[in-house]
């Protein structure tokens, strides 16, 4: 997966929003939530995203390109390195699963007014 369908398949989330922050890094936010990040100058691209605590510690005994998240609170974020070594539908597998983490999280009311 590039950058180009990285960022397509994020911005097709409803609300959701891209920012550029700190100097290189592409950031999607619902709701100003960060659920998925690409540092752009770095080659192989890696990205983070939120994950369910168990689901992240097995993902990464299970994967190589998986790794506590870089920067991030590592009970909860992984950062997966894009190495054509994970499928593109695993991969936005795992995006989708991020995004439903960080909605999940938004209050109610706020998810009703959304409808999310």
């Amino acid at each position: 997966m590039n950058v180009e369908e990285l960022t397509g398949y994020c911005q097709s989330f409803d609300h959701s929003t891209t920012e550029i922050q700190w100097g290189n890094v592409l950031v999607f936010k619902v709701e100003g939530k960060m659920f998925c990040f690409v540092a752009l100058d770095e080659s192989p691209l890696k990205m983070n995203l939120k994950c369910d605590p168990e689901e992240a510690v097995e993902l990464r005994e299970r994967f190589p390109a998986v790794t506590p998240g870089f920067h991030m609170n590592k009970k909860y974020w992984n950062t997966i390195t894009l190495d054509e070594t994970i499928s593109d539908s695993l991969i936005r597998l795992w995006i989708e699963n991020s995004y439903r983490l960080v909605v999940a999280k938004l209050p109610k009311n706020r998810r009703e007014q959304l409808s999310l």
